[in-house]
């Protein structure tokens, strides 16, 4: 194995090349992740408003949370 030389500034462009590949290629993978996460939270928020007596419809509520990930996409 050949040993090669670089300096900092041709090492912190092949770093950001390989992070900006890695996200592209699991696009897809954080905006599901991202979207779960937003229905979970959506998710306790409505148990939380349950605890205090405050029940909403499941319609409106399924509304609601789409409005809202349209807002963030």
């Amino acid at each position: 194995m050949e040993t090669i030389t670089i300096n900092r500034k041709e090492l912190k462009k092949i770093i950001r090349e390989t992070f900006e590949d890695v996200l592209s290629d699991s696009k897809d993978l954080i905006s599901e992740a991202v979207l779960e996460a937003m229905e979970d939270i959506g998710l306790a928020k409505a148990m939380e408003t349950g605890k205090t007596g405050q029940y909403i419809d499941t319609t409106e509520f399924k509304e609601n949370l789409t409005s809202k990930i349209k807002r963030i996409k």
